[in-house]
């Protein structure tokens, strides 16, 4: 065996680069099941971010359903979700650039079955009644007035559009009973977001597509929050409920509501995109369901004549989005682990077969090469305790002269309410296989634990998540993993902003890397972002205008006299979620103080970069930028970033 260079961390040649992790692979999304033919989404950095609908099956290779020329993805809510459905064999689709409701059927061409508005009316989230005639979906229309939220049946056979419901700020989730017979939903209005508190609605649906008798069936705007109204086989309504302060499995039996296995775990999370499917009906009456306790996400199937929850013995311990699919006995799930890249998978309950229909990721890497994280949990504020994924640097071929601690990067995640898994990540092991120990922090306000530990963060965003990030390090250097004088943060959209809280606020980290940051949170209480988010502060931060100066407090840009910390920004020009304005504006004030610091704006980029060419160069420019910082040389040659120094 040859003996490992000794080299100084950070400075390990690796063969993870920015060029592979943007191209080797493709994101897998939204998977169904219809006549034992699987359908999927696959999102393709090397094809622009392209979004296609894939079919497969256990005996075939994959083919791509949409043509090039089409994308199907939604723009509803701006995050988007649910952006097809098939009935019969026949797909129905978004489409990217006009956004119009597409069906294409036999090997033909797309054909629109929406109006063409330039965009404007968007749509998301469908399903197509059993007699064919109608897709009832969410319909978001931007009007002059503003933009308006509703459920719409499309005729299939010719006609105009009927709003079902449009009462409400919000919907989602439009569920057809297996006769066709009733239509449940979810609904909730602002300053709300949808894990605060909504509403889950149940109605009859005419033949027509109209609605009669609705009554609201669980829920509550701010106090309870609803996930996933679904239909059993026999057209029982089933649903998750955080009524107990966590997303347990209900169902409802005739207007009285039923426990089917209440337990301190999360059955669901936080409803960011459309589409969500946390548990699915097999033939033999149990359910299939994925659920998350203590960070770790499990996969199991629960009975609900016993409430036994039996986990299953695969190696998937990580879901990256709940997307369970079930018909008959055979069951479709996109998961992974820390060593296995996201998978989508069949399994059939009687035959017992697993069958791997399509990886995330293809590389010829020898997995001796990847770091394998543990799961902390760290003493932080007001004697309460948070948690977080730990990556050791990690590289077979180099060890670090003896003594020397690892830089450590510290990851912020974004929403913020959303949670980090320990699944295969290549950015993640991009940097350990450098020499670098990362820290994946779900700090106070993730969801994963509770709604308690989710509510931490209302009233205190840019506090409690910037201060569990900075214990996280301080515990890992008080440990003697990490170097107390090379810490660095980095985060996207909400990350970016408790990235550049943490960099303005205090004095631990030696520089970090804010993607598509808020640094002024006033904008977004006063109409600068899109609906779905527009009252959002309300509970992270405070009623406006009535805590305006919280606001003001909380804004790193009001501050800019105490950042001395370097940083480098990374946004695109198209993104309607935080617009470019929110890092010019961090980017002109450490001008003008003459802080070190780079600004990389990418052509047609949203929120969250999909083009391989981006994320390869955003990638390479924040190590680059980190070196630069720390002083010291690459074991790779990468293009280095320009750093403005005065």
């Amino acid at each position: 065996m040859t003996e490992p260079f000794t080299a100084p961390f950070g400075t390990w040649s690796s063969p993870i680069g920015a060029e592979l992790l943007a191209t080797a692979g493709v994101g897998l999304m939204e998977p169904w099941i219809e006549d034992g033919i699987v359908y999927w989404l696959e999102g393709r950095p090397a094809e622009g971010g392209r979004h296609v609908v894939v079919r497969g099956d256990a005996w075939s290779a994959p083919a791509d359903v949409t043509p090039p020329g089409f994308n199907a993805r939604t723009t509803v809510h701006e995050y988007g979700g649910g952006s097809y459905a098939v009935h019969r064999g026949t797909v129905y689709f978004s489409n990217f650039e006009d956004q119009r409701l597409y069906r294409l059927a036999g090997g033909g061409d797309p054909e629109p079955i929406t109006p063409e508005t330039d965009g404007r009316h968007r749509y998301a989230d469908g399903r197509v009644t059993p007699d064919g005639r109608h897709l009832i979906c969410v319909r978001e229309r931007h009007e002059d007035s503003g933009v308006v939220n509703e459920l719409v049946a499309v005729p299939l056979e010719g006609g105009d559009i009927r709003t079902l419901a449009g009462d409400r700020d919000f919907f989602s989730a439009p569920r057809i009973s297996p006769d066709g017979a009733r239509l449940a939903w979810l609904s909730w209005d602002l300053p709300w977001m949808p894990w605060d508190g909504c509403e889950a609605w149940v109605a009859d649906l005419g033949p027509s597509a109209e609605l009669a008798n609705a009554r609201r069936v669980a829920g509550a705007d701010g106090q309870e929050s609803i996930v996933q109204p679904e239909w059993s086989p026999s057209g029982q309504l089933h649903f998750v409920s955080d009524r107990t302060g966590w997303w347990n499995l209900y169902r409802d039996d005739d207007g009285t509501v039923t426990a089917l296995h209440p337990a301190a775990m999360e059955f669901a999370g936080p409803l960011w995109e459309f589409g969500a499917s946390n548990f699915a009906f097999l033939d033999d009456g149990r359910i299939a369901c994925q659920y998350g306790s203590e960070g770790v996400s499990h996969l199991a199937v629960l009975d609900p004549a016993s409430a036994e929850l039996l986990d299953l013995d695969l190696p998937h311990s990580a879901f990256d989005y709940p997307w369970l699919h079930a018909e008959g006995s055979q069951l479709v799930f996109i998961g992974g682990a820390a060593s296995i890249p996201m998978q989508l998978v069949s399994l059939d309950f009687a035959s017992r077969g697993v069958e791997v229909l399509k990886e995330s990721l293809s590389v010829d890497l020898d997995p001796s090469i990847f770091s394998s994280p543990r799961t902390i949990e760290f003493p932080t504020e007001g004697g309460l305790t948070a948690f977080a994924h730990v990556y050791p640097p990690h590289n077979p071929a180099y060890a670090a002269p003896e003594g020397e601690r690892p830089p450590l990067i510290v990851m912020s995640h974004g929403g913020p309410t959303n949670e980090s898994t320990p699944e295969f990540n290549l950015r993640t092991q991009f940097f350990t296989s450098r020499g670098f120990a990362v820290v994946d922090v779900n700090y106070g306000g993730s969801t994963g634990y509770g709604r308690d530990y989710r509510q931490r963060l209302n009233g205190n965003w840019g506090v409690v998540d910037a201060m569990d990030c900075i214990n996280a390090a301080r515990f890992l250097v008080a440990q003697g993993e990490a170097d107390g004088d090379r810490l660095l943060i980095r985060g996207g959209s909400a990350g970016g902003y408790t990235t550049l809280c943490a960099l303005t606020f205090h004095d631990d980290f030696a520089a970090g890397a804010s993607y598509y940051g808020i640094s002024d949170l006033e904008p977004f209480a006063t109409g600068s972002t899109h609906k779905f988010e527009s009252r959002y502060m309300h509970t992270l931060v405070g009623p406006f205008p009535e805590a305006i100066d919280v606001y003001r407090a909380r804004s790193p840009i009001h501050y800019v006299d105490m950042i001395s910390c370097p940083m480098i920004l990374l946004q695109g020009d198209e993104d309607e979620v935080v617009p470019p304005s929110q890092s010019e504006v961090m980017v002109e004030a450490l001008a003008a103080k003459g802080i070190p610091h780079a600004y990389l704006l990418f052509d047609g980029e949203q929120h969250g970069f999909r083009k391989a060419e981006t994320i390869e160069r955003a990638l390479e420019a924040e190590l680059s930028f980190y070196a630069q910082i720390l002083g010291f040389e690459l074991g790779d040659p990468i293009e280095p970033v320009a750093i403005t120094r005065g």
